[in-house]
């Protein structure tokens, strides 16, 4: 029998990522994050990040659509804050907190793509919503008649009536009654008859509340929590959607960055968690997040190429000398100049887990592309854990050369459905570059 595969959580660990905002679209999981610098002390962010998933489990680093350079009217240095994206009539609308000089100094965005990978491009020129106070965290949702709303604000809770074009709005911008723990981030949408507004509740630290109503423009009656605070996270945001008939809520932690500190850095990671709604349309109310994530909807069919940056969890396998430790970083990965992300930071130890590989009846070889090989690197290929069977091993040849090279191995073992780790060994950091990965059938 398939055994069953699931997510861990967090559910991105080759960056730090915040403010979880994901988009279904022709059948695909989009999400948009915020992105903390490596090296953030405070908020430190510059672009926001895209990853996909059709299974909930495996998530492809989509790049970079969009950063502060998008607005080039924006302070630069700083400020790419929570986003969220939004399609309509074939394009691709992205809201986005930026800041401008003076005082005060935060306002909101918009940029457009063809795509949802985009790259998005800013249709005004200016800002959308000028300079106010608390003016982030965009959300944004159509109502069944065609109007759109875009809601946002810390700590007070703001609206417009977009118009058909999404780049502007008509009539004035009204402040509602917000719920009585409303706090900022929040989320907008709508759902059979009920429209919602869950949010980041309380300060500091946050959990997730929300409200409910029978119009998009409230009055907003606040139904509890979706999720307590929590000591272990300052801050919180989260992203509700439905997908393949079930229901999940994003947010995110801080669990990487303790991982690696006990000081507090607004370094922040992604999270997930499925639920279900009550026969009332209530949410439930949830504990906090843990570490085994979602069940994978649907296998990965190992038998077409998959891009070697759709990861399930990375880290790096410790020695009898480290301290035990659940993460260590382990790849992350890089954008050429044509848009396309690889997989880099490729070091001895490291590893990327797949989850819920079908390979059916059997495979007879495994395929890589892979460039910039220094020395005489392997890719092991174990089923269920880093140190399971293992089915085979790629030794890779050739120098350095920026160009991707397909190089081959038999393996033996591979059938049914496991979770597939790819351990890299080798002589110290920076191995090879990883685009792509096959396998193929006996």
């Amino acid at each position: 029998m398939p055994m069953s595969a699931g997510a861990d959580n967090p559910i991105i660990q080759t960056r730090f990522t915040a403010d979880p905002a994901p988009l279904v679209h022709d059948g695909v999981v989009y999400l948009y994050t915020g992105h903390d610098e490596d090296d953030a002390g405070g908020f430190d962010m510059r672009d926001w990040r895209l990853y996909s998933s059709t299974d909930m489990v495996n998530w492809t680093d989509r790049g970079s659509p969009a950063s502060l350079k998008t607005f080039a009217w924006a302070e630069q240095d700083n400020g790419a804050w929570a986003p969220q994206v939004i399609a309509r009539d074939g394009k691709f609308y992205l809201y986005a907190p930026v800041r401008v000089a003076g005082k005060p100094d935060t306002v909101i965005g918009v940029a457009v793509a063809d795509r949802p990978e985009g790259p998005f491009r800013d249709p005004i020129g200016k800002p959308l919503i000028p300079a106010r106070f608390g003016a982030i965290d965009p959300t944004v949702a159509i109502d069944d008649d065609g109007q759109a709303y875009l809601y946002w604000g810390n700590p007070d809770l703001w609206y417009v009536r977009l118009n058909r074009d999404m780049t502007s709005f008509s009539g004035e911008i009204v402040k509602v009654a917000k719920p009585i723990d409303y706090q900022e981030g929040p989320w907008f949408y709508k759902r059979g008859p009920h429209y919602y507004m869950a949010y980041a509740s309380s300060c500091c630290p946050e959990g997730i509340g929300y409200a409910m109503s029978d119009r998009a423009t409230g009055p907003w009656v606040h139904k509890g929590p979706v999720m307590d605070p929590n000591a272990a996270s300052t801050g919180n945001h989260p992203g509700i959607i439905d997908y393949k008939g079930h229901s999940y809520v994003f947010g995110f932690h801080y669990e990487l960055n303790f991982a690696l500190t006990p000081i507090h850095h607004e370094r922040r990671s992604v999270t997930l968690r499925e639920f279900r709604y009550n026969p009332d349309g209530t949410i439930p109310r949830l504990s906090w997040w843990n570490d085994e994530g979602v069940a994978q909807i649907a296998p990965l069919d190992p038998y077409r190429w998959v891009e070697a940056e759709t990861i399930a969890w990375t880290s790096r396998i410790g020695r009898d000398r480290d301290r035990p430790y659940r993460w260590a970083p382990g790849v992350t990965t890089a954008s050429a100049a044509d848009g396309g992300v690889h997989v880099t930071r490729v070091a001895d130890r490291s590893y990327i887990k797949i989850g819920g590989v079908d390979f059916g009846r059997g495979a007879a070889s495994f395929a890589a592309s892979v460039a910039r090989v220094r020395g005489r690197p392997t890719i092991a290929l174990h089923l269920d854990r880093v140190d399971g069977p293992q089915i085979g091993t790629l030794a890779l040849t050739g120098g350095e050369g920026q160009d991707w090279v397909t190089q081959t191995t038999a393996v033996t073992g591979a059938t049914g459905v496991h979770d597939l780790f790819l351990v890299f060994h080798g002589d110290g950091d920076g191995l090879f570059d990883f685009d792509r990965w096959q396998f193929r059938r006996q």
